[in-house]
């Protein structure tokens, strides 16, 4: 009971739009490190394997739909965070 919230018995309320906008920012801080994550970690798994040739044409297309894949998240997280538009 040493929070400061119980002692004066009031509970921090955030409303639904705030609450929901400030997790679209959240995600939308995330999206570089899950790009480094799906550029790098199979770049790292596959230099580790013994004798694995590897085919530059699949990593250049693989490499393409993680790309692709970015621009259509930062694309669909823009447009949330716009139309959820913060009224200050």
């Amino acid at each position: 009971m040493s929070d400061p919230q119980r002692r004066s018995g009031r509970t921090t309320f955030l409303e639904r739009k705030t609450y929901r906008r400030a997790r679209l920012e959240d995600a939308a801080r995330l999206l570089p490190v899950l790009g480094l994550c799906l550029f790098f970690g199979p770049v790292a798994i596959q230099s580790t394997a013994v004798g694995m040739a590897g085919g530059t044409g699949q990593w250049l297309v693989f490499f393409l739909l993680v790309w692709l894949l970015l621009i259509g998240l930062a694309a669909m997280m823009s447009r949330a965070l716009l139309r959820s538009g913060r009224k200050d």
